[in-house]
C-alpha cells in the first residue's frame, strides 16, 4: 500500500532522507525537478510558451529549478520570482543564482510592483508559489495573483500541490484564493487533499513522482491512511486448488428485491457468482420469482410469504455469508424483518441500499450489528445515518468515527473509495472510473464483496478486494464502451478479466 502521510510527516522524511542517504538539501530538490521536468516533456511540446510563477520558499526553489532545466530544453520559459520580503529560502536562492547563469534568461523578480503578463490559451503556467506546507489562506497581492492565474485560458500545472491548497483539512480555507490546476505533479506521496471530491476542481488530474524518500523512515512510520494498489490484492487472492468443489467457495444469502426493483437482486445475484461463491441463494418476494429463475438460472431462489417485498428472516445460519439491501424498499415489514436478521445472523454480514436508508430512520438497530460487519453507503446514505457534513473532509471523519464507535467496516463510496476499518485505518481505493457512476453500479459492488465474504475471505480483505475488483472491472469496461456508454452489466461481464489481470 502506498502510505498517504500529513504534510508535517512529509517534511520529516525529507530531512531524515538528507540526513541518512545521505544529499544535500539542494540535491534532493534538484532530484524532483529532474522528475518533475521529464513528466512535464512527456506530456507538453515546445510550441507552448511556459511561464512559471516561483514564491520565496522551497516550492519556489523547485520553480526555480524547472525553470533552469526546461530552458535547457530549449523550451521557451519566462519565470516570474515573488520576492516581496527579499528573504528567499536557501534552496530557492542557489536555484534563483543557477537561473541566472543561463544566456538569455527571461526572469523577473518581483518585490514590490508588479506587470502580469498576458496569458493565452497556448501559454502553460507551471504554479510553484506554496508548497505544502502552506497552513493558512492566500491574501492580499498572492491572492490575487492566483485569481489572476485562474481567470486565464492557460493549462496550470502545479508543483507538488496547487498554491493555496492545505495538504489535508480544507474547513477552514478560502478556496477561492485556489489555484485551480489542471495537472498536479506531486513528490513522494499523495496528499489526503487529493483524494476529497471538494478538491477535484483545484486538484485537476494528478500523479506522484517518486524522488526516492528514504525506505527505513517510510516503513516505521505509521499513517492511519493507505492507498491500495493493484499488488496488495493480487497478494490476498487465493488460487483455487485442482480437486475443490463448489461447496469450498461458500454459500452465500442475498437478500434483495421488491416490486418494481427486481433488477437489483438480478445483478447482486450474478456479481456474486462471478466473483467466485461456490453457491447463491436469492431471498425475493413472491412477485419476483420468474424474473430471478428466468436472468440468472444459477442462482437459487427463498421466496418471501409476501408478494412483494421482504417481510420473513431465512433461517440464516446454513449461510457463509449474507448481504441484504438491493432494491429492499423501506417497508416497515422489512424494517421489522431486517432487525430480526441483524439480530440472529451470528456473523458479520453485509448491508446496502435500502439496509442502510431502513437503519437510517432506525437508529438502534446500529448497535445490535455484528461486528465487522460491513456498510456500503454512498455519501448521502452516509449522511442519511449521520446528519450533514459540511465537506468531503468532514464526511471522511465522521466516517473513520462511525466505523471506530460500531467496529463496522465501513465502505464510503465515490472516487477513491474509503474503507474505514473499526481499527481507525482507512484504505483508498485507486480504481474506476466516473462511467460507472450509473444505476446497479451498487448492487454489482454488493455482489462482489458478497462473493468474497462467502469463499472465506475475512470481512476486510473481502471489502477491500472486492473494491478494487469492482473499480477494476469498471476500467476494462469503460475502455471497451467508454464510460458514457457503461452500465453496471458490463463491470459484471469484465469481473473474469478482472481477476486475471490482478492474479
Amino acid at each position: 500500500m502506498i502510505k498517504i502521510f500529513p504534510v508535517s510527516t512529509v517534511k520529516e522524511i525529507d530531512n531524515y532522507t538528507i540526513q541518512n542517504e545521505p544529499i544535500d538539501s539542494i540535491d534532493l530538490v534538484e532530484r524532483a525537478s529532474t522528475l518533475f521536468v521529464h513528466e512535464f516533456t512527456r506530456r507538453y511540446s515546445k510550441h507552448h510558451r511556459i511561464i512559471i510563477f516561483a514564491g520565496q520558499g522551497n516550492n519556489g526553489a523547485d520553480a526555480l529549478a524547472i525553470a533552469r532545466l526546461l530552458s535547457e530544453e530549449s523550451y521557451r520559459v519566462e519565470t516570474f520570482l515573488f520576492n516581496p520580503t527579499s528573504s528567499l529560502s536557501g534552496a530557492c536562492d542557489m536555484n534563483k543564482t543557477r537561473l541566472l547563469e543561463i544566456e538569455h534568461v527571461e526572469f523577473t523578480e518581483i518585490i514590490d510592483n508588479f506587470e502580469p503578463p498576458v496569458l493565452t490559451e497556448n501559454d502553460i503556467v507551471i504554479d510553484g508559489l506554496f508548497g505544502s506546507g502552506l497552513n493558512r489562506p492566500l491574501t492580499g497581492g498572492f491572492a490575487a495573483l492566483v485569481n489572476y492565474i485562474n481567470q486565464a485560458d492557460s493549462e496550470i500545472v502545479a508543483i507538488d500541490i496547487p498554491s493555496g491548497l492545505f495538504g489535508e483539512d480544507n474547513r477552514e480555507n478560502d478556496m477561492r484564493n485556489v489555484i485551480m490546476a489542471d495537472l498536479t505533479l506531486t513528490f513522494g506521496f499523495p496528499k489526503l487533499a487529493f483524494l476529497l471530491a471538494d478538491n477535484y476542481p483545484y486538484v485537476g488530474e494528478w500523479k506522484t513522482l517518486d524522488i526516492g524518500l528514504h525506505p527505513d523512515i517510510i516503513a516505521k512510520t505509521q499513517t492511519p491512511f493507505c492507498l491500495v494498489t493493484e499488488e496488495d490484492i493480487t497478494d490476498v487472492i487465493r488460487p483455487r486448488k485442482k480437486f475443490a468443489h463448489k461447496g469450498d467457495f461458500g454459500h452465500a444469502l442475498l437478500i434483495s428485491g421488491s416490486k418494481g426493483k427486481m433488477g437489483a437482486a438480478v445483478l447482486s445475484s450474478r456479481a456474486c457468482l462471478r466473483s467466485g461463491a461456490g453457491l447463491v441463494t436469492v431471498h425475493i418476494p413472491k412477485c419476483g420469482l420468474q424474473t430471478l429463475q428466468t436472468a440468472i438460472p444459477e442462482a437459487m431462489a427463498s421466496v418471501d410469504q409476501h408478494a412483494e417485498h421482504f417481510s420473513t428472516t431465512p433461517d440464516s445460519s446454513m449461510y457463509a455469508a449474507i448481504a441484504a439491501g438491493p432494491g429492499l424498499g423501506q417497508h416497515l415489514d422489512t424494517a421489522i424483518a431486517l432487525e430480526h436478521l441483524i439480530q440472529t445472523a451470528g456473523k458479520p454480514i453485509l448491508l446496502d441500499a435500502d439496509a442502510i436508508n431502513t437503519l437510517a430512520t432506525n437508529k438502534d438497530m446500529l448497535k445490535k450489528l455484528p461486528p465487522r460487519s460491513i456498510l456500503t453507503p454512498h455519501p448521502k446514505e452516509f449522511d442519511r445515518l449521520t446528519g450533514s457534513s459540511s465537506s468531503a473532509y468532514d464526511r471522511l471523519l465522521k466516517a473513520r468515527e462511525f466505523a471506530m464507535n460500531y467496529q463496522i467496516i465501513l465502505v464510503l463510496k465515490g472516487a477513491f473509495t474509503a474503507i474505514c476499518l473499526p481499527n481507525g485505518y482507512i484504505y483508498f481505493n485507486s480504481t474506476g472510473n466516473p462511467g460507472m457512476a450509473t444505476a446497479g453500479s451498487g448492487d454489482t459492488l454488493t455482489g462482489i464483496i458478497l462473493g468474497l465474504l462467502a469463499q472465506g475471505y475475512e470481512p476486510e480483505i473481502a471489502a477491500t478486494a472486492g473494491v478494487y475488483l469492482h473499480g477494476t472491472a469498471g476500467d476494462l469496461a469503460a475502455a471497451v464502451h467508454t464510460e458514457e456508454s457503461l452500465i453496471a452489466s458490463d463491470i459484471i461481464d469484465m469481473l473474469g478479466k478482472a481477476f486475471k489481470q490482478i492474479k
